[in-house]
């Protein structure tokens, strides 16, 4: 199954208002890095092992761990969780940084170091969204 598939599956695998939620999500994610870098992770581990909830990924930032190997991963992404949706911001060295600086202006959303939780799009300012979301891409750290 092709990437975009498997995305526009996972979308509409959702009950609304998630589903309609998430798609804007993903157009607004798409229009803001419109040259990113598209994921699909099932949440499988390569035993086909459910370890976490499915995301779609955007952008490309590369990890590197203490023993000097790196692996790219997302910078941003976009997940259903069981009580609404998860965005990713990942690669922030400051993990105070999203709470400190969209928290409180967000709306009602929970912000921790790299993740935003919401319940529904209606629930928060998704200028603000885009900014934390921008600010994300522009510094992820490139060698963590």
């Amino acid at each position: 199954m092709k990437l975009q598939e498997q995305i526009q599956n996972y979308i509409n695998s959702q009950s609304e208002p998630k589903r309609s939620d998430m798609l804007a999500l993903h157009d607004s994610i798409l229009k803001l890095l419109p040259t990113s870098k598209l994921w699909f992770l099932d949440g499988t581990d390569s035993n086909n092992k459910v370890v976490s909830n499915p995301s779609i990924g955007y952008g490309a930032y590369s990890i590197r761990y203490a023993d000097g190997k790196t692996k790219e991963f997302y910078q941003i992404g976009l997940s259903a969780n069981t009580t609404g949706i998860s965005i990713y911001v990942l690669g922030i060295e400051d993990k105070n940084y999203l709470a400190a600086t969209f928290g409180k202006t967000l709306g009602k959303a929970s912000v921790s170091g790299y993740c935003i939780k919401f319940k529904t799009l209606k629930d928060i300012n998704i200028d603000i969204l885009k900014a934390a979301i921008s600010y994300g891409v522009q510094n992820s750290n490139p060698n963590k």
